[in-house]
């Protein structure tokens, strides 16, 4: 789950986003600047509602998991990269248990400075004992800048 210090730092980076290029005089049109502190506030507070959309549905994707055990050391993560207006992060889930199981991985997408920018879950079903199964997590959304990928969760079941 996203702490409230997380949904903070990406609200203000994207309120700073928002606010630097009228701060900067880069506005052609009349907007004053309390409309447009108040435009970029909004702006923020819908980044941060994606945000925290994002995280209740992998809390609700996770939650629905009967019998699960923790198996995050059974997944491993690749680079991220583009694909078209969205980022992708190849997950890899070995299966290190003594039958064939299913896996939820939750993946987040963070900032270089820590800050969550979106979540989404990945499922691999039917791994065989000592195999391994690929899949891949897309961004719900269009990210930019310098984006990593991390585990949030993993569950085996």
């Amino acid at each position: 789950m996203m702490s409230g210090r997380g949904i903070r730092g990406a609200a203000a980076g994207l309120f700073m986003a928002a606010v630097l290029p009228v701060a900067a005089g880069c506005s052609d049109n009349d907007t004053s600047p309390s409309d447009a502190v108040s435009k970029a506030a909004s702006a923020a507070s819908r980044g941060g509602d994606v945000v925290a959309s994002a995280t209740a549905k992998a809390k609700e994707e996770l939650d629905r998991v009967k019998g699960g055990v923790n198996a995050k050391g059974d997944i491993a993560l690749g680079g991220v990269t583009k694909d078209g207006d969205r980022l992708t992060v190849p997950v890899t889930a070995t299966n290190s248990s003594g039958s064939q199981a299913s896996y939820a991985v939750q993946v987040n997408f963070r900032d270089s400075g820590g800050n969550l920018l979106d979540t989404v879950v990945v499922t691999l079903h039917d791994v065989d004992k000592g195999k391994s199964k690929k899949a891949t997590a897309r961004s719900n959304r269009n990210l930019t800048g310098d984006v990593r990928a991390d585990v949030g969760r993993a569950l085996r079941h």
